[in-house]
């Protein structure tokens, strides 16, 4: 028969053991290192996209991996607390690319036009000369 003491030693034991393995699951300082360069890069595209429609998705789904990250690691998960920082990281980075994208493209937009008025210029200079 199980007395009452037996049956709070258990139960004391139990919580014991939980905490043990609590504090075996702490969260390396290489999944630390690597949020805190996801933080980085996520400050650096948004620095980089600015108010650019280009990439504010990616940016935003950065900045919620990154919260995540965050969230995971003060609760000492360090797998979901790598995964959503390595999340981050790449959605950051997609961000930027988009943003330098959208900007290269405007500047093409900007090249072609100013080479179709050169030719339209040209065109009619030498229109006007043969007459």
């Amino acid at each position: 028969m199980k007395t009452p003491i037996f049956r709070a030693g258990l139960a004391a034991l139990g919580a014991l053991a939980l905490g043990v393995v609590a504090g075996c699951s702490s969260v390396s300082p290489v999944t630390k290192e690597r949020v805190a360069r996801s933080e980085t890069t996520v400050q650096q595209a948004e620095q980089t996209v600015g108010r650019s429609e280009a990439g504010a998705i990616e940016l935003q789904r950065a900045k919620d991996h990154l919260e995540q990250a965050r969230a995971a690691l003060n609760k000492k998960q360090a797998e979901p607390a790598e995964r959503h920082a390595q999340l981050a990281q790449l959605d950051a980075e997609l961000a930027v690319a988009k943003s330098q994208s959208a900007s290269a493209r405007r500047a093409a937009n900007e090249l072609l036009a100013s080479i179709k008025t050169l030719r339209e210029e040209t065109a009619r200079g030498v229109v006007a000369s043969d007459q």
